[in-house]
């Protein structure tokens, strides 16, 4: 059996986790409300505080989804109790960020600067301190959408090899390249 499918799911206090017909959870707790609609062959129980995910087989299929299923209704949980975040930096001369309402004016090296939406789900700021690197922070419940777009955003102008400039996490490591070697 799947070791994470396997994993019971603990439900904190002040949260609710309710299962309709149609195979979709919901998740209210005091950050927010997350749906998510899954398999109607993953069957999930929720009992005095804990949350059950089974699957009717042992075929591939069915273990491929018995795992996912279970992190994603993990991640339902956690983001509406804590909620989840993540950090970007603007590696770069000239590089800026600036968050208004829900969108990101970006000047990353174009001639132009980028302008953003961002999705209601997602609060956004930017800090700008001297001697470091601009930020971006991103803040939501929804796990998945935050990674899309952070990803998104790091997508803009991912960090090159050599002068390491680029937008990037601020947990990532960038891999750096020697340059050209010099001439005789």
């Amino acid at each position: 059996m799947s070791r994470i499918g396997k994993k019971v799911i603990t439900v904190p206090s002040g949260v609710t986790v309710s299962v309709s017909a149609a195979n979709e959870v919901t998740v209210k707790g005091p950050k927010g409300e997350l749906k998510q609609t899954l398999d109607r062959d993953i069957k999930v129980e929720v009992a005095n505080n804990e949350v059950n995910i089974s699957r009717p087989t042992d075929q591939i299929r069915h273990r491929a989804l018995h795992g996912l299923y279970r992190a994603l209704v993990a991640n339902m949980v956690t983001g509406v109790t804590t909620g989840f975040k993540k950090e970007l930096e603007l590696v770069g001369v000239g590089y800026r960020a600036a968050v208004t309402g829900q969108q990101i004016d970006m000047a990353l090296g174009f001639s132009h600067n980028i302008i953003m939406d961002l999705p209601k789900e997602i609060k956004a700021s930017a800090t700008a301190e001297k001697g470091q690197n601009p930020r971006i922070i991103l803040e939501s419940t929804d796990k998945q959408l935050l990674g899309q777009v952070a990803a998104k955003i790091r997508s803009l102008r991912k960090p090159e090899p050599y002068k390491g400039k680029g937008v990037r996490y601020s947990n990532e490591i960038v891999r750096r390249k020697a340059g050209k070697a010099a001439g005789k």
